[in-house]
């Protein structure tokens, strides 16, 4: 229920989330999704315990970019630089790797540094003749660090190369086995049935000649960054120490061991 209101109603996912905790407390992907809905609502302090319980249960470091970004959060960038820190980049998963990227550059514009916070950027994966899952997220975030540092040019070709991806990406969801699209030179016709040249996206596996087709525009997703106060969870629970989550009112009820058992 969580997973399927999280967009629309992210208070109202949050609550499922909670009422699944009460009985499900131990389980690694019942606290996982305390968190994310505790981060989609601005509850970062609750987001970095239920994260690192998520951490604890299962040993996954899948969900570090949520981590750096609460501290973020809760107002502590240089935390959030340590935790980033802290894993072996190599051993993470694509999509998580360009999600931490993001996430360490965002910390460094909170501390002032926004060249470091470009560098955090050049990464593989930054490559804009080709659109993955994570591209979108990642050309945008790169134009808006060259933005902060004046270079307007290259930030407008920044969010350009990011919507192409965008659109391409969209064109080619729910296609079995694109998960890769090639960057080309397409025209296209504009408002008035005039021919332009601009760069376009194709399908790896479609790849022709185009003449007057352009793939629609697709949707891209955003991420919540905000504020709160850490010192409303203590810090042994931000730690994931506690096995408990923290519910809107009323006692949150043990598991019960033998119920398992049962079933």
């Amino acid at each position: 229920m969580a997973a399927r209101l999280i967009d629309d109603e992210p208070e109202l996912a949050h609550e499922h989330a909670l009422a699944a905790s009460r009985s499900a407390g131990r389980v690694g992907v019942v606290r996982e999704t305390v968190a994310i809905t505790a981060y989609a609502v601005g509850d970062f302090a609750l987001a970095l315990r239920e994260l690192r319980t998520h951490r604890r249960i299962t040993g996954s470091d899948e969900q570090l970019p949520l981590i750096v970004d609460s501290e973020r959060g809760v107002g502590r960038p240089d935390r959030a630089l340590e935790e980033g820190r802290a894993v072996d980049r190599s051993k993470l998963s694509v999509p998580v790797r360009v999600q931490l990227a993001i996430a360490m550059s965002g910390a460094r514009l909170d501390l002032g540094e926004t060249e470091r916070a470009l560098q955090e950027l050049e990464i593989p994966e930054a490559d804009p003749d080709r659109a993955f899952e994570w591209s979108p997220a990642l050309f945008s975030a790169r134009a808006a660090v060259l933005e902060e540092l004046g270079r307007d040019d290259e930030a407008e070709e920044w969010e350009r190369r990011a919507q192409i991806a965008s659109d391409a990406l969209d064109a080619a969801s729910g296609v079995a086995d694109r998960e890769v699209i090639v960057v080309e030179e397409i025209e296209l016709i504009d408002d008035e049935g005039g021919v332009d040249v601009a760069s376009g996206v194709i399908p790896v596996a479609d790849v022709v000649d185009v003449e007057d087709e352009f793939i629609p525009a697709g949707d891209d997703e955003d991420e919540i960054v905000g504020s709160t106060d850490p010192e409303d969870v203590s810090e042994s629970e931000q730690r994931g120490d506690d096995d408990s989550v923290a519910a809107p009112s009323g006692d949150v009820d043990e598991p019960a061991a033998d119920r398992e058992g049962e079933r």
